[in-house]
């Protein structure tokens, strides 16, 4: 007799449909499984085996086939455990076949239990997408699969109760989403209420909130570039329910989501360490998975000590910062990860740190200086908005006892900007500043003639490139959006110029 049970495979952040067949025909007594089945998926077998002897179940003593169908797409990970399970006892009769429409995941253990499953969010949802009304997950990822809105979830707590429910001896009721999620306030760690002095770093850092821009902080060591950098969560708004579900498939195909979250509500925070490899910060392996910069997404990702990182892993950032995606290609295929992220650098003068320094001497020599400044790239700078000197704080400003302002202030005021910016890309696939190309600054980034020659000035001066030229207005058009004006004025032009001090190349 022949079985089909329809599960799912993960290819980057997308699903993929996969029919499970399984044939049980005359022959001595085996179980194969084809269809490009990795070594998680081969080891099936005897998890699948052991699981069904352990729930009630009979193993068939005959020549078991299972096909994994698409056979060109490679499968892997254990989710597979059952579906195969299911499609060998409907083949031997011992169970009716599932409902129409309906797709299985799971990982067995031997005794029967179903175990968590990564990558159950994105795999759902091209359930839906491809009509299928009723998904049977483990019932630790019910939650998560409950946030992919018009489908039916059945949590399976073990293989058992899927035959019985199957049976129709005891059915399993579906699972009712917690609405308490949509409703989560975030905590943070960080508050700018208890940032002593840098009022200009936190004005600078405000600008880059509202819009979206890189920074790159430089100062001296315990000037502070960390803790305000830690603190810039605290200042964006929260993620919107559509951006939360991109992070949450980011980080359930990643195996990162907790059962306990199973909807990521705040703004991702990752501070890789400078000995990170190429694959841990952009992505990859031979089955490509995200990266540090995809975990960002929507997010912040800060680089302290960025000139301690390699060369090689820095120039990996020049196209994900440009368009907004990261591509890993094999043999196999290409995948393309999502990684819009807002960059912080945090970098000292030199390498002793006090270059420039009013307090300390430097004891670094001029070539020392220039190798490490040069460890960042031309090309690199140029896709930095805002490079910010975080100097010393004064004696003055560390015992100052009255309040500063909070980062609840300050993010309703980027809130205010952010939502100009949603109404002015309205229709269009940007949401920020930061996000748009020469034709969108040619539109919505006009400026008077006064700013005309004001930008003329500083084009020669500061020698921008073009693509520096254009950060430029689109800083000023996020610093007008923060003051609720339509037009890009004089002085917001200048204050998104003085911004741009450092020489780029």
């Amino acid at each position: 007799m022949l079985a089909k049970v329809l599960t799912c495979a993960v290819v980057g952040l997308d699903g993929a449909i996969v029919e499970v067949e399984a044939d049980i025909g005359v022959g001595l007594p085996s179980f194969t499984i084809v269809g490009l089945p990795d070594t998680a998926v081969q080891e099936a077998r005897e998890r699948v085996r052991a699981a069904i002897k352990n729930s009630g179940c009979v193993f068939p003593s005959r020549r078991v086939t299972v096909n994994l169908a698409p056979a060109d797409l490679k499968k892997e990970g254990p989710s597979y455990d059952l579906p195969l399970a299911l499609a060998v006892i409907i083949a031997s009769e011992q169970a009716p076949p599932p409902p129409e429409r309906a797709l299985f995941l799971g990982e067995l253990s031997l005794d029967g239990e179903v175990r968590h499953t990564t990558g159950v969010l994105p795999m759902v949802s091209v359930a839906r997408d491809k009509g299928i009304t009723t998904v049977f997950v483990p019932a630790v990822d019910a939650l998560e699969a409950s946030l992919v809105e018009g489908l039916t979830v059945i949590p399976v707590r073990s293989f058992s109760a899927l035959v019985d429910h199957l049976r129709g001896d005891r059915p399993i009721p579906p699972y009712r989403p917690d609405q308490s999620l949509v409703t989560f306030e975030p905590i943070f760690t960080g508050d700018f209420l208890h940032v002593r002095g840098q009022e200009h770093a936190k004005r600078a850092l405000e600008v880059a909130a509202a819009g979206g821009h890189n920074v790159l902080l430089t100062g001296p060591p315990g000037a502070g570039k960390t803790l305000l950098a830690r603190a810039v969560p605290s200042i964006l708004p929260p993620l919107t329910l559509d951006e939360a579900l991109e992070v949450t498939k980011i980080y359930s195909v990643a195996g990162l989501l907790p059962a306990e979250t199973p909807l990521i509500r705040t703004r991702p925070f990752r501070a890789p360490h400078h000995t990170i490899s190429h694959a841990g910060l952009v992505g990859g392996g031979r089955w490509p998975r995200p990266g540090e910069i995809s975990l960002a997404h929507r997010g912040v990702l800060f680089l302290d000590e960025m000139p301690e990182f390699g060369p090689h892993i820095l120039e990996m950032l020049r196209q994900p910062l440009e368009d907004g995606i990261v591509t890993i290609s094999r043999a196999q295929g290409t995948v393309t990860f999502p990684a819009r992220i807002m960059l912080i650098g945090a970098m000292n003068p030199c390498p002793c740190g006090h270059f420039q320094d009013s307090l300390r001497p430097c004891t670094c020599s001029p070539q020392a200086i220039a190798r490490y400044q040069s460890r960042l790239s031309g090309p690199l700078l140029d896709r930095i908005d805002i490079y910010l000197e975080v100097p010393r704080v004064d004696y003055e400003k560390l015992v100052d006892m009255r309040p500063g302002e909070s980062s609840e202030v300050v993010r309703a005021r980027v809130t205010a900007a952010r939502e100009r910016q949603a109404r002015r890309f309205h229709g269009r696939t940007l949401r920020l500043n930061a996000e748009m190309g020469p034709a969108e600054v040619r539109e919505f980034c006009r400026v008077d003639p006064a700013g005309q020659a004001l930008l003329r000035m500083a084009m020669q001066q500061l020698r921008l490139s073009a693509r520096a030229f254009h950060r430029v207005l689109k800083l000023a058009r996020t610093i007008a959006d923060l003051a609720g004006e339509e037009q890009i004025a004089p002085h917001h032009l200048a204050e998104a110029l003085q911004y741009r001090s450092r020489e780029v190349a």
